[in-house]
């Protein structure tokens, strides 16, 4: 028989084929194994030439640029949503100085790239025994670019937050500025610090930056003509107390503080203390007609200077025979503001001003808000002087929310620069009666008295003008002075509130060697009220003229001696 064979198989085989193809699969798992560890020891080198070197120099590095925690700073916008602070990345370049093969050649090519860095000091920093060093923070996009082409294994880019200023200059005494570490040092950045941190929407502020520019633009206008040597103002909303505009001239650049000089970073309205002159009559006539002892139909003789404890009181301007209150405050005589808080009692006087808050700090939430120069003990001639804005010293943005309670109806506004703020119950410092009596007094002040400059197309702007020699160190000086205006607008139901400063402006040839607060702060603010009013929804009343003397309401009634005009 033919033995049995088996069929030949497809593709044929032979012994061991099984055990070959195992050894196969072995030897793929071992490259494989092999391959991946190549790329994991090649991936890590990567990541360890693109962090700092070293575990101390990495915690280092992340104190540095925030690295661990929140990098960014929240917005800070005006308020109607125009941006004032971000923050963007920037490059920073470090080194290894332990990486360094030569460092006197890498500081000769680094010093090439960053002219502004000595190469002697680059040198001996690239030989400084650590393993991380800052060699310059905030790269610009072409030396970041150059350093990435020296190809140096010994540097390395970090990326940081920077925060910057779009609106520069115009709002730097406001908004503040931060180091370059991200923490606030001046301004809202200061006083927001922990807010702008913790928060994810922008930190919206009562600041509008149209009625910043306006207020900057003519406040630097002024300063130019009568060659002053700063300005300060201010635009309050009369009712909340909310800051519309601040402006401190010289102004700096925010994104570059370094290099401001220290009086161009000094903020005028909240850290200057100025005696405002008669600015401060505002607050004494009120004060005189709330006390009840001094009605608007009163009258007072001003013809002679008064004696107060061996200090002559004299007008600017000599006025002949006895003024009424209304007159008094128009022609902004010493005198008879002396004699009215004469009539109503210094302790009166003392305190009103305590009241409308110019005794004390104010209540802005910004650091660096000075407290004012108060008499201490105060004596009965430091309420005679301080009527005329004398022998006391207070901030623009303290004086102005004074301005903004006297014509607001009585009650104090706290100054405030959020637009979101919680304004609270205000507290009543004059009866409504005063305030209205105040308005028209300041009208008139406008239309016929010491502030006619102040006079805007279409407004009704009520004021008062104010002059005050500086003190020096001998006395007061005879040719450095701060001349002022406070105003308001519409008078018949006032809305904001306008300050301006001019320091030490000079007499010129075409203001007839004048250099007072009618003359020069006075039409400023006309200026500033025809611009912004527009902006702010106030419309302008078409044909809207300055009556006749003898037909205002107020003037017509405090002439007539048997007509008494309720203080209260």
């Amino acid at each position: 028989m033919t033995p049995h064979r088996q069929p030949a198989p497809l593709f044929g085989s032979r012994p061991g084929r099984g055990q070959a193809l195992e050894v196969c699969r072995t030897r793929l798992v071992v490259a494989g194994i092999v391959f991946a560890t190549l790329f994991a020891v090649v991936g890590l080198r990567v990541l360890t030439l693109a962090a700092p070197f070293g575990s101390g120099e990495a915690k280092v590095a992340r104190a540095h640029t925030g690295e661990g925690g929140k990098l960014r700073r929240a917005d800070i916008v005006d308020r109607n949503g125009k941006l004032l602070a971000t923050t963007l990345p920037t490059a920073s370049l470090y080194a290894d100085p332990g990486r360094v093969d030569k460092p006197a050649r890498l500081a000769k090519r680094l010093s090439a790239v960053l002219p502004d860095k000595d190469r002697a000091a680059l040198e001996k920093r690239l030989r400084r025994d650590k393993r991380f060093v800052w060699i310059k923070r905030e790269l610009t996009p072409r030396q970041h670019d150059r350093i990435n082409r020296l190809g140096s294994p010994a540097l390395g880019i970090r990326q940081e937050p920077r925060r910057y200023y779009p609106q520069g200059g115009l709002t730097a005494h406001l908004v503040g500025f931060t180091d370059i570490d991200g923490r606030g040092l001046a301004g809202v950045e200061k006083a927001f610090g922990e807010t702008l941190r913790e928060r994810d929407e922008p930190l919206r502020l009562s600041l509008d930056v149209r009625v910043q520019h306006a207020l900057s633009e003519e406040l630097r206008a002024a300063m130019t003509r009568f060659d002053a040597k700063g300005a300060a103002g201010v635009v309050m909303d009369a009712d909340t107390g909310e800051l519309v505009a601040l402006s401190s001239l010289p102004a700096f650049d925010p994104d570059a503080p370094g290099s401001a000089p220290d009086h161009a970073r000094f903020n005028r309205t909240t850290q200057g203390v100025y005696e405002m002159g008669s600015v401060f009559k505002v607050f004494s006539t009120a004060a005189a007609l709330d006390s009840g002892a001094v009605r608007i139909s009163d009258h007072y003789g001003v013809e002679e200077p008064v004696k107060l404890a061996g200090y002559t009181v004299r007008d600017f301007h000599h006025n002949e025979g006895e003024l009424t209150v209304p007159e008094i405050f128009m022609k902004s005589s010493n005198i008879g503001t002396v004699k009215m808080t004469r009539a109503a009692g210094a302790e009166t006087l003392q305190a009103t001003l305590a009241d409308l808050g110019l005794t004390r700090r104010s209540g802005l939430r910004l650091p660096s808000v000075s407290k004012p120069m108060v008499p201490d003990p105060w004596k009965r001639i430091n309420a005679m002087t301080a009527s005329y804005g004398h022998g006391i010293a207070v901030t623009p943005v303290s004086l102005t929310a004074a301005v903004a309670a006297t014509v607001n109806g009585g009650t104090l506004p706290r100054p405030t620069v959020r637009a979101d703020a919680d304004h609270g119950a205000q507290a009543r410092v004059l009866s409504r009666a005063t305030s209205a009596t105040m308005r028209q007094m300041m009208r008139l002040v406008v239309a016929y008295g010491t502030g006619s400059k102040a006079r805007a197309d279409g407004y009704r702007v009520g004021g008062k003008t104010g002059t005050a020699d500086k003190v020096g160190a001998g006395g007061y000086s005879t040719d450095a002075r701060v001349a002022s205006f406070a105003g308001a607008f519409p008078m018949d139901d006032p809305e904001y509130v306008i300050f301006a400063l001019v320091d030490e402006p000079k007499p010129q040839e075409d203001t007839f060697g004048y250099a007072t607060g009618g003359w020069v702060a006075a039409p400023a603010v006309r200026r500033v009220v025809e611009r912004i009013g527009p902006m702010l929804g106030v419309r302008p009343e078409n044909g809207l003229t300055v009556p006749e003397q003898e037909d205002n309401p107020l003037l017509r009634r405090a002439k007539r001696k048997d007509v008494q005009v309720a203080a209260r």
